[in-house]
């Protein structure tokens, strides 16, 4: 995975509100567009998902597959892929949350690999509106009174 697409968003709220509505992994059909359904399959130590399984359809991406996680407190967390599905065969990100005064800004990165042959120009494109599509969910989620 040599291409990395990355993206970022400041949100009005602190990091723990943040990393809050990240780990709701089931809520994610209601903010994330192209998550039609997250099952939380397992929890670490510390409470929040360790492995989650996902049904994504983002246009040419459309899959199901598992993805496990890695959470570093409430500054980052990160995943990849635990079970591919048909179409995905690698797929690793990372949101990393930094305090910016009252606000937080908060960088989604992400590489997707696939078993299709796709051209990179494509799945770069597939990537970036994945992560603008979850960023301002997110961004509205949080922010909602």
């Amino acid at each position: 995975m040599a291409d990395r697409t990355t993206s970022s968003i400041t949100i009005g709220a602190d990091r723990s509100t943040i990393m809050a509505v990240i780990a709701d992994f089931p809520s994610y059909p209601g903010w994330a567009g192209q998550v039609k359904s997250a099952q939380v399959l397992s929890t670490g130590e510390d409470g929040r998902p360790a492995t989650v399984r996902f049904v994504l359809d983002a246009g040419v991406i459309s899959d199901e597959y598992t993805l496990g996680y890695t959470w570093h407190g409430d500054e980052s967390v990160e995943w990849s892929v635990a079970e591919g599905g048909k179409m995905v065969s690698g797929l690793t990100g990372s949101y990393r949350l930094t305090e910016a005064g009252s606000d937080t800004q908060v960088t989604y990165e992400l590489a997707v690999d696939l078993k299709v042959p796709m051209i990179g120009m494509i799945k770069r494109k597939a990537e970036k509106v994945i992560i603008d599509t979850a960023l301002k969910g997110l961004k509205k989620r949080v922010e909602a009174p």
